[in-house]
């Protein structure tokens, strides 16, 4: 009951926080969570999570243009093998938070440097690592079909400018 209302009282203040952020991210062209300047994720390296098992960020010497992002990598080896079968390196949920996908209709943040988990051969992110280990100590294969039910719909709202977002306080979308 206890995990079932901190879950319940995440959400709601997420939503709270994402309002103003919905504004400002209204029109994207991309389902992948960018920043401003339209960098997938932060800028983090999405295949060493898989190859070096760690959070490594990229730099724009080694990028490259997919789903209507520019992925950064940390080395040419990583954004070829990244260009080869994007799919299978891309982050579930354009990026965006599993577990929030998991709890409702919306896009929420994440921290990609210390809440992320590879599951099956599949790239979660989560909006920071209590989030992370709150979501893995669900039923983590239940969460994970409901949020792809709810991306499903997410990724129509995101494209129609009207996606609920959940923005972190320092976000670079809350920029005046």
């Amino acid at each position: 009951m206890a995990r079932r209302l901190l879950a319940v009282a995440w959400v709601a203040a997420s939503v709270a926080l994402g309002a103003a952020g919905q504004a400002a991210a209204a029109g994207m062209e991309t389902t992948v969570n960018v920043t401003p300047e339209g960098i997938a994720i932060g800028g983090w390296d999405t295949v060493a999570y898989f190859t070096e098992e760690s959070a490594v960020r990229g730099v724009p010497e080694f990028s490259h243009e997919w789903d209507g992002a520019t992925w950064l990598f940390s080395s040419a080896a990583n954004r070829d093998l990244f260009a080869s079968n994007p799919e299978a390196y891309a982050p579930e949920f354009g990026g965006w938070c599993a577990y929030a996908l998991s709890q409702g209709r919306y896009a929420a943040e994440v921290e990609p440097a210390s809440a992320w988990t590879v599951r099956d051969g599949r790239l979660f992110l989560n909006w920071n690592a209590s989030v992370r280990e709150r979501w893995l100590g669900n039923d983590v294969t239940d969460g994970i079909l409901v949020g792809e039910r709810n991306w499903e719909l997410v990724m129509e709202d995101i494209l129609e400018g009207d996606a609920s977002y959940s923005r972190k306080s320092n976000s670079p979308w809350n920029a005046p």
